[in-house]
This record gives structure tokens, C-alpha cells and sequence, in this order.
């Protein structure tokens, strides 16, 4: 029973540590993940799965995409403590949203660019967003417009265009996942990005970007040239 005690006892005291290093700013981030998951398992030493997430993930990132079957595959890791993680995942990306409603989507390419790459990181199949701005490039909505397969998805065209009228859109963003990491834009990416650009164009809305998450990489069709 004294051991018993004496392990709670040291182990309030190492959280205890880890809580002033945060807020000292000196905490490396697989101990930000050992703090977050002591919250979620208060009774266990966490600081072995936090290490674990990082050496099968790679980085904080990939971890909170991550699906919760491939966290519940760590060694401690249940199934509350995945829909932790991933409650984690979904306040950051409404809080991405929320900027992006009060402020020109693109203001920060930066910010943007990792709140695709937690929206869409990790995904085992493709999908196609629909980001309808105002004359502002103000976010009025982020649609899911399609799901596909590993490699492939679709765009309907009359059903965006429709959209964009009906919400008083005046700029469409598109943004999609490879989940195969490396691959940039297809020839098919291009070709159907143009076919809406010129769709859109008809109704003088314009397709801002479209971008591509790969790899943990953001590709955009604009930087690249292929959207003129």
C-alpha cells in the first residue's frame, strides 16, 4: 500500500513538473503529448505512449489526424483516449474556420495551410472541398463535396456553380488529399480544375486556387502555374 502511494505520490509530482514547464514554454512536444494524455489517463504513467505516438506518427500532426483505429493500435492507448485526440483535432480545425470566417481565408498562407493539412491530413481516402469565399475572400462555407477512393475523386460542376450562386459566392477555392504521400497534381486534377474555372467564369465567379494535400505537404495549382 506505501509503494502504492509513494508511485501516485511521484508521479503527481512529475505532473505537477510537466504543468510549470508549459507554462515556462519548455516543454518538448512529445511531453506537451505526455501532459495532454495525463488528462485523458490520470491514473497511468502516459510518458511511454506519449513516445510511442511519436516514433509510429512522426510528429504532432500526423498524430492528431491519425484515425482512431491506428490510435488505438498504441500499446494503452483505449478508445476514449483516441476520441480525446481527435475532440483535439476538431477544436483546432473549427477555431481554423472561425478565423476564416472573419478574415480573408488566404491573409495568412501559413495558417491556411496547416489548417487543410489537419483537415484533410491522414485520410485513407480522397476528398474534395469546396471553399466558398465572399468578394472579401471571407469563408462562407467549407463544403465536403465528394469522398472517393485512394486515388481518385469527382467534381460536379453544375452543383458547385449552383452552390456558389445560391450563397452569393464570388471567389471558389478548391482542396483535396492524396492520401498516397509524394504525388502533386495529376493531369485529371488539372484538366477538371479547368473545365470549373471556365464554369464558374461563365456566372463571373472566379476559382481562386486549388490545392492538393499530400504527405503532410499543401500544394497549390496557382504557385505551380497550372492555373492560369
Amino acid at each position: 500500500m506505501k509503494d502504492k502511494s509513494l508511485e501516485l505520490s511521484l508521479r503527481a509530482g512529475h505532473r505537477d513538473r510537466l504543468r510549470q514547464k508549459f507554462l515556462d514554454g519548455e516543454l518538448a512536444n512529445y511531453e506537451i503529448m505526455e501532459l495532454i494524455l495525463g488528462y485523458a489517463i490520470p491514473r497511468k504513467d502516459v510518458r511511454p505512449i506519449a513516445r510511442m505516438l511519436y516514433k509510429k506518427f512522426g510528429g504532432t500532426f500526423p498524430i492528431l489526424c491519425a484515425s482512431i483505429d491506428d490510435l488505438e493500435r498504441i500499446p494503452g492507448l483505449g478508445h476514449n483516449t483516441a476520441i480525446f485526440i481527435k475532440a483535439i483535432q476538431k477544436i483546432i480545425i473549427d477555431g481554423y474556420r472561425s478565423e476564416a470566417e472573419e478574415k480573408p481565408v488566404l491573409h495568412n498562407r501559413e495558417q491556411f495551410d496547416n489548417y487543410i493539412r489537419i483537415m484533410l491530413g491522414g485520410r485513407a481516402t480522397e476528398e474534395m472541398h469546396v471553399l466558398y469565399m465572399d468578394e472579401n475572400l471571407r469563408l462562407l462555407k467549407n463544403e465536403l463535396h465528394s469522398t472517393g477512393t485512394i486515388d481518385c475523386t469527382v467534381l460536379y460542376n453544375n452543383e458547385i456553380v449552383k452552390n456558389a450562386l445560391n450563397m452569393g459566392a464570388k471567389f471558389v477555392t478548391l482542396v483535396h488529399n492524396h492520401p498516397i504521400p509524394g504525388l502533386g497534381f495529376s493531369r485529371e486534377d488539372i484538366d477538371i480544375t479547368e473545365q470549373l474555372k471556365n464554369a464558374l467564369l461563365n456566372v463571373r465567379i472566379q476559382l481562386y486556387d486549388h490545392f492538393v494535400v499530400s504527405g503532410g505537404v499543401v500544394y497549390s495549382m496557382k504557385d505551380q502555374h497550372w492555373l492560369k
